[in-house]
């Protein structure tokens, strides 16, 4: 992580990245878990905490309030997903159609995350020129 003003967008867009890269290997692990019996689908969830960072700042600019948060306690959680609930009579519940959607759109989040970070850096380069 870099420590500088000029690049309080860029971490927090890594983060949001490595949150995507994390959610990824959870949504690979119920697809390869989609026929365990008793498995419980997981999933990361980032966007809440992130949202939450959001509002404990007490700026009103977007610039001032992501240059408030402390990336160092922004962090993915991973959860069991709908615990109680089940597709099947052997206890699992992970839907592998579902989950195929879900590995898609993370794909095209963390593409665009990338994407992002690249034209920050981009617009650093242009500046320094």
């Amino acid at each position: 992580m870099i420590n500088s003003n000029a690049f309080n967008y860029i971490n927090v867009l890594d983060k949001a990245a490595d949150a995507s890269w994390i959610r990824n290997d959870v949504i690979a692990n119920n697809i390869a878990n989609a026929t365990t019996p008793g498995y419980k689908r997981q999933d990361v969830d980032f966007e809440s905490e992130f949202r939450k960072a959001l509002k404990r700042s007490r700026y009103i600019s977007m610039d001032d309030r992501i240059a408030d948060i402390k990336t160092a306690r922004l962090n993915p959680r991973t959860y069991i997903d709908s615990a109680n609930f089940s597709y099947r009579l052997d206890g699992n519940n992970v839907d592998i159609e579902t989950e195929n959607v879900t590995l898609a759109s993370n794909q095209l989040k963390y593409n665009g995350l990338i994407d992002c970070i690249n034209k920050e850096f981009s617009n650093l380069q242009m500046v320094m020129k």
